[in-house]
């Protein structure tokens, strides 16, 4: 079941998506003595990870961290590397049990993918590009492999946006290529939970809810999962027609929350 949550800006967005988060690996760590999280990175991730990280009542030391993507070939000092992002962001902040980072080389991912084998990822935060990609899964995305991260090679609408976000001073520096976890292995998530504020991602809600299954919208992958949670503020949604909202295959309707304040 989808469910679709919109909030009036940013901040609130953020803080109801870290509320869901914050219940998953409380009850994951009382159920399995621990929890482990996938999470995602970009400027509409702020206000989620700066909510996740003061909540209450979670024994980070029982947490494991992985994360979705990194560009191949960027120095972890580069400021826009998602090692450190997330180094700054979540893992100084909560000092969990365990972190496994995407380093961009080739040669991490049999490591990564031995890691992920060892027990269930039980909630991953998946954030929805301009392009509507997942991780860096552009479009056409790999809807088949197996793997659980490949390579892949960005596309000009993705690069633009990294330069939009202040990443990248242009397009011809943003990394031709980046190791991303595959769609296929976002799916096995228990439970994923998007969060996609500002208006700039106002293309891409409205083409993944609007649409049905199709790798040219990678998005529209996350509706089919059978606990998929979509925190939208005004601005990202602003483009969405209740009417014309396609639940998942399989999926006969959804959710609906809206916040005013």
């Amino acid at each position: 079941m989808m469910h679709i949550t919109v909030s009036p800006d940013a901040a609130s967005l953020g803080l109801h998506a870290a509320l869901e988060t914050a219940g998953i690996l409380r009850d994951a760590i009382a159920r399995d003595g621990r929890a482990r999280i996938v999470l995602s990175t970009g400027a509409s991730q702020f206000t989620t990870l700066e909510a996740l990280v003061i909540q209450p009542g979670i024994d980070w030391s029982k947490v494991e961290m992985f994360h979705l993507d990194e560009y191949v070939n960027l120095p972890v000092t580069h400021v826009a590397s998602f090692r450190k992002y997330l180094q700054e962001r979540f893992v100084d902040k909560v000092h969990p049990g365990k972190v496994n980072f995407v380093d961009g080389t080739p040669e991490c991912i049999a490591r990564l993918t031995e890691e992920l084998d060892k027990g269930p990822i039980h909630v991953g935060l998946i954030g929805i590009g301009q392009n509507a990609h997942i991780a860096f899964n552009d479009p056409p995305a790999d809807f088949d492999t197996e793997d659980a991260y490949i390579i892949v090679n960005l596309n000009d609408t993705c690069k633009a946006q990294q330069v939009h976000e202040g990443w990248f001073p242009t397009p011809d520096d943003v990394p031709k290529q980046a190791v991303s976890m595959s769609a296929k292995r976002i799916m096995l998530c228990e439970k994923i939970i998007s969060a996609v504020p500002y208006v700039e991602k106002a293309n891409a809600i409205e083409a993944t809810l609007h649409n049905g299954l199709t790798n040219m919208i990678p998005a529209t992958m996350l509706k089919t999962h059978k606990h998929f949670s979509l925190y939208v503020d005004r601005d990202s949604f602003s483009k969405v027609a209740l009417n014309r909202i396609l639940p998942g295959e399989g999926e006969t309707g959804f959710e609906l929350t809206v916040y005013t304040a």
